[in-house]
């Protein structure tokens, strides 16, 4: 399916975790360890929001393998931000398209997705008409991972993040249940405003996708006082990824299953997700 980071913290330049890291989001585009194909070469994208500057982030996506985007190298060297998501994408069916590469934005917002909604050329029809009709027009692409963002956007995302998650979930659900499709929504999912992040791991089978959250800062410190690559990050630093960007042990802890995350200043917060009918 697809790979996917979400950082927030101290302002780093984007390939200090697109490209540097020894399993890094580049590297994963070609060999994936824990996704369901090793490789995601369907396109990809990145959005950042500027240091201090909040605001509408800014996105760059294209259809060809991260890999070999020479664009993409040379914004990743030269942009710093401290907070952005990016995603690497295995298409499930949809076209292969500027559109339907994540992440997708919705004024301020943010968001990106792996997994999928099973039979989704079946459900699209009544899942779309439930979106409000303010926001339609800005769906431009294909995939079931936008429906989803613009159902989460009407049930109220902006206010009420997690709440309205959940109520997008249930009407997945229902909708697959009245269509006999059996386990219908597969998602781990990263959303932002720019100040907060919120994470999602979700599957209607109990199976979700891998997904993990970094270590404080001040023990991966204390565990590993030779990296320095450590030393200029704030406590408040924070990386939700697909699968880990390296192999140092206690720097990643897995997601529970049926579970949501906030990132924010102060105390994140770690809670469960039960879908919910709209």
């Amino acid at each position: 399916m697809c790979r996917w980071i979400a950082y927030s913290g101290s302002p780093i330049r984007l390939e200090e975790l697109l490209y540097r890291p020894r399993h890094s989001l580049i590297d994963q585009s070609q060999h994936s360890r824990l996704g369901v194909e090793t490789t995601n070469g369907d396109g990809f994208g990145v959005g950042w929001y500027l240091d201090g500057g909040g605001g509408e982030p800014a996105v760059y996506r294209g259809t060809g393998p991260a890999w070999s985007d020479a664009n993409l190298r040379e914004i990743a060297r030269s942009t710093v931000s401290p907070l952005f998501l990016a995603h690497i994408r295995a298409s499930t069916g949809t076209p292969v398209q500027q559109t339907n590469c994540h992440p997708f934005r919705y004024a301020d917002w943010l968001w990106v997705h792996n997994g999928s909604i099973r039979e989704f050329a079946r459900l699209r029809r009544d899942l779309v008409l439930a979106v409000d009709p303010d926001l339609y027009p800005s769906m431009t692409g294909s995939t079931d991972s936008e429906v989803m963002f613009h159902l989460a956007l009407t049930y109220g995302l902006r206010d009420r993040p997690v709440a309205a998650v959940e109520r997008m979930a249930g009407l997945v659900e229902s909708v697959g249940r009245a269509y006999g499709v059996p386990d219908p929504l597969q998602m781990t999912v990263a959303t932002t405003d720019g100040d907060r992040t919120w994470c999602f791991r979700y599957s209607s089978e109990g199976r979700s996708r891998s997904l993990f959250y970094s270590t404080e800062m001040s023990a991966l410190r204390h565990l590993y006082p030779e990296q320095a690559s450590l030393r200029g990050l704030s406590e408040e630093t924070r990386l939700v990824v697909s699968e880990p960007l390296g192999d140092l042990a206690g720097a990643w802890q897995p997601v529970p299953e049926s579970s949501y995350g906030v990132i924010q200043k102060g105390t994140d917060v770690l809670g469960r997700f039960e879908p919910a009918m709209p």
